[in-house]
């Protein structure tokens, strides 16, 4: 059975899609067969999910067993309005059995999967389910991806608590594509006074994937 990584962040255009594509990527190197998965995705034009066909696309090229995947097995719930999908759905109610079914097609075909979520943690799905609830319906370990720019200390705290709250084991990953020296400058030394636990992409990014690679997989 696969090995499930849930790949979330502290707010929306952090790079999740990114962070899952180089994870793939260095996840082949290492010998792995990876897929992607993206349950819900919004501000779809034209039934064409922007970070849905990035995740098919690397998802054929890297494996294999995967070539005969479509969007509507990467993407199983899209809308066109660009907001939560709690809005987005409008009068539908949101069903989660599409996504299981995607999960039970792809895991028999990878050795890790990785599922991106959409936005930060606390973005609502249905009025009692949020993202942060999709890991532990899922059985999958949590991945927690951070910009490197100023302010992202009190985002990341705050999703550190959240996940914390709901007894969610995670790995800390910062996201240094678009703003590196504000990082070293601005944010990394409360996380060393701290002691805050983290690895840098693209840094760490074989070290991260070895570590996620020796995950137990949640009950």
């Amino acid at each position: 059975m696969a090995i499930k990584i849930f790949v979330t962040a502290t707010n929306t255009e952090v790079g999740k899609t990114y962070t899952t594509l180089r994870l793939m990527e260095e996840a082949a190197r290492q010998g792995m067969a990876p897929a992607a998965l993206k349950p819900i995705e919004t501000g779809v034009v034209n039934d064409l999910p922007a970070d849905g066909k990035l995740l098919l696309e690397k998802s054929r090229d890297l494996n294999p067993a995967l070539r005969d995947m479509t969007l509507d097995d990467i993407v199983p719930i899209r809308f066109e309005l660009p907001a939560a999908p709690y809005v987005a759905k409008g009068k539908q109610t949101i069903t989660l059995s599409p996504v299981f079914s995607a999960i039970e097609k792809l895991e028999p075909l990878c050795d890790i999967l990785f599922i991106e979520g959409a936005g930060g943690l606390l973005v609502p799905i249905e009025r009692d389910l949020f993202m942060i609830d999709l890991p532990k319906l899922f059985k999958a370990y949590t991945l927690l991806v951070a910009p490197s720019s100023l302010g992202s200390i009190n985002d990341s705290l705050l999703s550190m608590e959240a996940l914390k709250s709901r007894g969610l084991d995670f790995r800390f990953l910062i996201n240094l594509h678009k703003d590196a020296e504000s990082f070293f400058r601005v944010t990394l030394p409360f996380y060393k006074e701290e002691q805050i636990p983290f690895s840098l992409l693209p840094d760490d990014l074989e070290k991260s994937v070895k570590e996620l690679l020796k995950l137990h997989r949640p009950d």
